[in-house]
């Protein structure tokens, strides 16, 4: 191939002839391999010892440079070939764009499926599109066996209320910005939140917390053979599987990787030193561009049995872009791009590739690579029949290389440091999974564990709280308008919601006044038919179930102390507790009523 290169530059082809001779050979030769090891870390230029050449290479096309130069090169431009002499690029675009997609295309609406909107008649409905009972029941079942190997028949069972109300009240933590706070802390009686000593006692929570399980663990070594993520795979793709169908992408799309924190033992925990935790679970990440709706996820559980795996990053984004409509974009940094799976989204999915690429590949041409005679914010292009490659100059030594088949030409910014549009659309696309994970970090539901696989159940509750919020203000654009907090609202009243199940159907008030509290006006609100403050019209929604009749309060407490209203000298003691101060009252200080009565005396407060 050397010497083809020689006879061609002897012979001075144009772009068009040596683009018949040499795009034709793209597909012959052994396809370079590239593994995880290689890949495993973010490309830094500015540490690259080859990012800086000493000679530049003869025809730059400097585009910040060709109104200084007019008429300098012939019509046809000039050829550069690829460090691998396989691809053949022009300084000029090409004549004809072969199969590019065109901006503005794209027909189908962005925003929530008509299933996503038609469920999402309030804040709860619009959870329980991604926590469905499906996905509820596969949790109970494995709960429940871990119950009842670890308790026998003391185990009394956990039901889809109580699995709500625990979610919930991880998600009310995480509003409370108490991720790192002890969960004794929340059920103080003079420093905790009332709400949690109203919804269940702390000794339940941590019982939950210890026997939640997502699989069964007597059939798990087989599984865990063939597949590392067996503890959660069946819930895990239950509710992957939602995502895609509760919502239509944008235009643009981000593909990039999250991390889930985790410190504990895991099989394919990871280390990345550039993000804020640094250690803990990847997934790769689909999201829409302007939303960060998390459209499709992927764990990553390291390397296989056979060792690193080849092209690791052009297929995650072909398992993550699976099922895109056509003449979308493509999104994604230097670990995901290589000219291959531009042709291969371009050729097999109508879809665009936008990104930006490492300098040791051997599809970039060396003279887009020399950098020590070109000036500062300076532009050079080059292009094939489907793609741009851009080297912009941003300052001395730092040369940043975009790869993009949805531009074709070398248009240039207006700003003051001359960027091309090829990078600013980038810029303006990149960030779709970063901002997806500072909004889940600023209210995340995850508590301190150390099994992984509650870790993973914490991002789902994470994810799906965040999509629903999404999908929420798009099937009500006018919910809480003008206001800044509104994903904070939204995700105090859902945990609010999932936890008042579990506190109307309390048989005991809670000891501390406060919490009682809690406990009262939820019923209240039961007996009375008060809808949940939702921001909404009650009449938009349509009629309201009737509230359930709330059971008869039970004024026995588990403790016996003496009795409050009589004397101490008397030194009576009781289990009774007055069903509305909560002190503690012997037989000849108390009076019996039926249900009807004591419920009209402890909701109105009125005088029996």
């Amino acid at each position: 191939m050397a010497s083809a290169e020689g006879d061609m530059t002897r012979q001075g082809f144009t772009a068009t002839q040596a683009l018949e001779q040499m795009v034709a050979s793209e597909d012959e030769g052994p396809e370079e391999d590239v593994s995880e090891e290689e890949d495993g870390e973010e490309y830094d230029p500015e540490h690259d010892d080859d990012a800086v050449d000493d000679e530049e290479a003869p025809g730059v096309a400097d585009a910040a440079a060709d109104d200084d130069r007019p008429g300098d090169r012939r019509a046809d431009g000039e050829i550069y070939l690829s460090k691998n002499v396989k691809i053949a690029w022009s300084s000029v675009p090409c004549r004809a764009r072969q199969g590019s997609p065109p901006r503005g295309r794209h027909e189908a609406v962005a925003g929530p499926t008509a299933q996503a909107a038609a469920g999402a008649c309030d804040i709860a409905s619009a959870f329980s599109l991604f926590i469905t009972p499906r996905v509820e029941a596969i949790v109970l079942e494995a709960t429940n066996r871990e119950g009842s190997r670890r308790h026998g028949d003391a185990w009394r069972g956990m039901d889809a209320v109580d699995l709500r109300a625990y979610a919930g009240l991880l998600i009310l933590a995480g509003v409370y910005r108490s991720r790192g706070e002890a969960a004794a802390s929340l059920w103080d009686a003079e420093s905790g939140r009332p709400i949690f000593r109203a919804t269940m006692t702390l000794k339940v929570f941590y019982a939950y917390s210890s026997l939640l399980r997502f699989d069964d663990r007597e059939t798990r070594p087989a599984r865990r053979a063939i597949d590392k993520l067996a503890a959660v795979r069946e819930l895990w793709d239950e509710w992957s599987a939602r995502l895609p169908s509760l919502y239509n992408p944008g235009p643009d799309v981000t593909v990039d990787e999250q991390l889930v924190p985790f410190r504990g033992r895991c099989p394919f925990r990871q280390y990345m030193p550039s993000k804020p935790a640094r250690y803990g679970i990847k997934a790769w990440v689909c999201c829409d561009a302007r939303s960060s709706y998390a459209w499709k996820m992927q764990v990553y559980t390291g390397k296989t049995r056979d060792g690193p795996e080849k092209n690791l990053g052009a297929r995650v984004v072909f398992d993550l872009t699976e099922g895109l409509p056509r003449d979308h974009t493509v999104t994604c940094d230097n670990f995901f791009t290589s000219y291959k799976l531009a042709q291969r989204l371009l050729a097999d999915r109508g879809l665009a590739l936008v990104g930006t690429v490492r300098k040791n590949k051997p599809e970039l041409p060396p003279a887009l690579l020399a950098t020590k005679t070109r000036r500062v914010l300076s532009s050079a292009f080059a292009f094939t029949p489907i793609a741009t490659l851009v080297s912009y100059l941003a300052r001395r030594n730092r040369n940043v290389l975009l790869l993009s088949t949805l531009h074709a030409d070398a248009r240039l910014s207006d700003r003051a440091d001359r960027k091309p549009a090829l990078i600013l659309d980038y810029n303006r696309n990149k960030g779709g999974v970063d901002n997806l994970d500072k909004v889940i970090g600023t209210y995340s539901c995850r508590r301190m564990t150390a099994r992984w696989p509650l870790a993973v159940f914490h991002n789902i509750l994470d994810v799906s709280s965040y999509n629903a919020f999404v999908i929420w203000l798009e099937v009500h654009p006018d919910w809480m308008p003008g206001k800044r907090n509104k994903r904070r609202v939204f995700l105090e009243r859902l945990g609010k919601a999932l936890v008042r199940p579990l506190i109307e159907r309390r048989v005991t008030l809670p000891r501390t006044e406060a919490s009682a509290a809690v406990v009262r006006a939820a019923r209240e609100e039961a007996l009375c038919g008060t809808p949940p403050d939702d921001g909404l019209d009650p009449d938009a929604l349509g009629p309201r179930a009737p509230a359930p009749e709330a059971p008869a309060p039970d004024n026995r407490a588990s403790k016996r102390k003496r009795c409050q209203m009589c004397p101490s000298k008397k030194d009576r003691k009781t289990h009774t507790v007055c069903g509305r101060c909560n002190k503690y009252i012997c037989k000849d200080c108390s009076r019996a009523y039926c249900t009807a009565c004591a419920n009209w005396g402890f909701v109105r407060g009125g005088t029996i």
